[in-house]
């Protein structure tokens, strides 16, 4: 079995993923607060 290292890893693609996951989040619920926010105002 190999010997890990404290802090020895790569972890570039994952933030870049996480950074993704976060971003992609945010702008789906800015568009689905928009999207109630329309069907607010068209119903009133």
């Amino acid at each position: 079995m190999a010997e890990h290292k404290q802090g020895s890893m790569d972890t570039r693609n994952h933030e870049k993923t996480f950074d993704g996951f976060i971003r992609m989040s945010t702008w789906g619920a800015i568009i689905s607060i928009g999207v109630l926010v329309f069907m607010a105002l068209a119903n009133a």
